[in-house]
């Protein structure tokens, strides 16, 4: 049993008034109180003086045995109830699509330890924020791909995330088939907000698919483009070229990031652009997005009560009855 009151609701909680007379009628009879003993005058006591008997200091359990009986009698007539709340949540989720380049110059190091890495800690941190919405990852470079599919498999996405690197596809930086990939996955959607973040470091060089054209196919199915350029502005340590081994080579290169197409893709459907120059600026990037994109929830509370009084009253029914047995066996006072 929970002896925690403040654990316990209660039907009648005047009752717990009575628990402040108890210390006072404790106090009276401790002031009060007479020897049961007869008692007769002597001279000198020093040859009856002894230590106290194990039985006479247990004597001191009686009136503790009769208190916590009378506190949880007390208790019970406040009638404590346990509340037993169930939720039921309704969500109307939105759906999610988030396009990744994976160009080699998102291994530039003007973040540390690079764009990519840095992209890919804050998008993990706003998945995990997504509770009741389908996520889903495209990636791209001079090509694209759907790495993972709508999903409210949060821990498969971040787990897919976690695995993307540079190298894995043609290099360049194919923006228009990135956003095509994200639409084909939304495009079908019944949600009620369907959006694509979408994220590159460069200018579109590759593809078949143009920019503009894909956010126009972004408009046809009421896909919102959120798109964000990453890097810093003037040079940065960036790959130049690549070794036999797949090793990259790092040389200074000049931060080229078409501003003004995203800007436009982002217009075009209803979305914004943003410029993140360092980590805080991407995850503050985020943090808005999270805030403009909230998911509607419908959340019902119902309380179920459940009385708990009889095992104040069984307690009570104990203690007194050990208080009784003991007070008339092994710590009898003789006559």
């Amino acid at each position: 049993m929970n002896w925690l009151i403040w654990a316990y609701d209660f039907k009648n909680p005047e009752f717990l008034i009575l628990l402040g007379i108890i210390p006072v009628i404790g106090a009276y009879f401790w002031f009060r109180k007479k020897p049961y003993e007869p008692s007769m005058t002597i001279s000198d006591v020093s040859d009856f003086i002894e230590d106290q008997s194990i039985r006479g200091r247990l004597r001191i359990l009686l009136p503790i045995l009769r208190t916590l009986a009378g506190i949880a009698l007390i208790i019970a007539m406040a009638r404590p109830q346990l509340t037993l709340k169930e939720e039921e949540i309704t969500a109307e989720g939105i759906d999610i699509a988030l396009v990744m380049d994976l160009s080699s110059s998102m291994l530039a190091q003007d973040f540390k330890p690079d764009r990519l890495e840095v992209s890919k800690r804050v998008a993990d941190e706003f998945v995990s924020k997504r509770i009741h919405d389908r996520v889903s990852l495209s990636v791209f470079a001079g090509e694209a791909f759907t790495q993972c599919p709508l999903t409210t498999d949060h821990e498969v996405m971040r787990n897919f995330l976690a695995e993307l690197k540079c190298g894995i596809l043609e290099d360049g930086t194919a923006i228009g088939m990135g956003l095509a990939s994200a639409i084909n996955r939304l495009k079908d959607s019944e949600a009620k907000s369907k959006i694509v973040i979408l994220l590159t470091d460069g200018v579109n060089n590759a593809g078949y698919i143009k920019p503009l054209t894909a956010a126009e196919i972004a408009q046809e199915f009421d896909v919102k483009v959120y798109t964000v350029g990453v890097g810093s502005r003037g040079d940065a340590l960036t790959p130049v070229s690549r070794r036999s081994d797949g090793q990259y080579i790092f040389g200074l290169a000049r931060v080229e990031i078409d501003e003004e197409l995203l800007q436009k893709i982002a217009e075009m459907t209803g979305g914004r652009y943003y410029r993140a120059t360092n980590e805080a600026a991407l995850q503050k990037i985020y943090d808005e997005i999270d805030v403009l994109e909230k998911t509607e929830i419908e959340i019902t509370t119902m309380k179920r009560y459940s009385d708990e009084f009889y095992k104040f009253v069984m307690w009570a029914l104990i203690l007194l009855g050990l208080e009784i047995l003991l007070r008339t066996t092994v710590l009898r006072i003789l006559p």
